[in-house]
């Protein structure tokens, strides 16, 4: 009896527990449910955010946006057809009337605003598009530089503005606008930017002045100089023809301006024509040009004032025909991206390294990463202007190029993609004896990428 009441007893419990667990259960089952459909969902918008922005690093490859012609591919076919050839890739991105012209100026498509863009749009690059500033203009500063302002904690973008009519001044001149000025732009996020205006104009009337419109003024950058609290520009002034092929500086006391114009020279008594300028970790700065007729680059350390060149001075890439320097820094190592020379089309890019900025300098090969092999062979069909470090986030850095448009130059556009330094570079070095002394540089090709979080501010 014991037994059977003992045995009885955990049936009736087991009755009434069993609805219990199957509510439980139940109810565990709908939350997962809940869960794998959250999960879906979320999966979802995660693929569908993934297909617009995708990491840094990550390789994106990309077909070509037009069926290319086929004498491009078979050269042979090409020198059967003789004049009625189709023309080489590149000479159909300077065609305005080409399909490959259009593919890489899209018009009427997605632009980079930062006001009627809408937020699921905001920090967005889109390399090639028409970018807008807060008045909601296209911006204009080409061939230009971004110096970043500790005391305003603030970003000023500096560049050429073409906002003028593209004609020729004679007929085996190069494509040019009227010089305008220089145009600055400030922004706290680097991507959007306040119009600050033409804070280095051109000069209308007096025929003799560096900066007249019918002259060139090209490449302009600035740096500040912490001990005398100036804002010092240094450009390329050139006549229409470039045979003056000089550099230019100008100074102010804000970084908005008004420059004050100062002098050119050719300095060392050598042409100068692509340039930038550099500062280093210990204040000291730099000139670096094109000189000899583009067959070499001149390297100078500039006074402490940075208002001219020293004595100091090294010849480097001897019989290279660089141009387009864009010099950089990271982990005490120095960094250029160079172009070739080829006017306004577009041409493979080189980087190059040196443990001093005197040299010797070291050609690593083409950084240039995804996309296809036409994309990576043409710089992204754009040339180089600055190397940007992102303010904040050490090793980060931003690849500055000008998409340009020779037929329209006023709407010539921005390429700005990541860089990142690491790995072993593609090609023996000049002066290591093939031991690779360098880490690779690689400039990643995105249709549409982002910075990370902490390098803008939410407004």
């Amino acid at each position: 009896m014991a037994m059977g009441a003992g045995s009885k007893q955990p049936r009736s419990l087991a009755i009434r527990w069993y609805p219990a667990r199957h509510g439980s259960f139940t109810l565990i089952v709908w939350c997962l449910a809940a869960l794998v459909m959250l999960l879906i969902l979320h999966l979802f918008i995660s693929r569908k955010v993934e297909q617009i922005v995708r990491g840094i690093d990550e390789v994106e490859e990309e077909a070509f946006p037009v069926k290319l012609a086929r004498s491009w591919r078979n050269p042979r076919v090409a020198r059967r057809k003789g004049e009625h050839r189709t023309l080489p890739v590149v000479d159909e991105f300077l065609v305005e009337s080409s399909a490959v012209h259009h593919a890489f100026f899209p018009e009427g498509e997605v632009t980079m605003d930062p006001v009627n863009g809408g937020n699921d749009r905001r920090y967005l690059y889109y390399p090639g598009r028409v970018w807008l500033d807060t008045d909601g203009k296209p911006i204009q500063a080409h061939g230009g530089g971004v110096l970043y302002d500790e005391k305003s904690e603030t970003y000023f973008w500096y560049g050429e503005n073409k906002d003028g009519k593209t004609y020729k001044a004679h007929d085996k001149g190069p494509d040019r606008v009227d010089i305008v000025g220089v145009s600055c732009y400030s922004s706290k996020d680097l991507w959007s930017w306040t119009n600050q205006g033409v804070v280095l104009q051109g000069e209308e009337k007096n025929l003799f002045h560096d900066l007249h419109k019918s002259n060139v003024l090209e490449r302009p950058k600035v740096i500040y100089n912490n001990r005398t609290g100036k804002y010092v520009m240094w450009m390329h002034t050139d006549d229409a023809n470039y045979t003056k092929s000089s550099i230019g500086v100008a100074s102010s006391d804000s970084p908005t301006g008004p420059f004050t114009y100062l002098y050119s020279k050719r300095p060392h008594n050598c042409e100068s024509r692509d340039m930038t300028i550099f500062k280093d970790d210990d204040g000291k700065a730099y000139l670096i040009y094109s000189s000899k007729g583009n067959s070499e680059l001149h390297i100078a350390r500039l006074t402490d004032e940075y208002l001219d060149v020293t004595d100091d001075m090294r010849r480097i890439l001897v019989a290279r025909y660089r141009e387009a320097p864009a010099l950089f820094k990271s982990g005490g190592t120095y960094y250029m991206i160079t172009s070739g020379c080829t006017g306004w089309a577009p041409n493979t890019a080189k980087a190059h390294a040196a443990t001093s900025i005197m040299g010797p300098w070291e050609t690593l090969g083409n950084p240039f990463v995804g996309g296809n092999e036409i994309y990576r062979s043409t710089t992204f069909f754009s040339q180089g202007t600055f190397v940007l470090p992102v303010a904040g986030l050490p090793g980060l850095f931003i690849f500055m190029a000008d998409r340009w448009k020779p037929s329209d130059l006023r709407d010539s556009r921005y390429v700005w993609l990541p860089l990142t330094v690491g790995g072993l570079p593609d090609e023996a070095a000049d002066y290591s004896f093939m031991f690779p002394l360098w880490s690779r540089v690689s400039i990643y090709w995105h249709k549409v990428w982002r910075l990370p979080e902490k390098s803008y501010r939410v407004t």
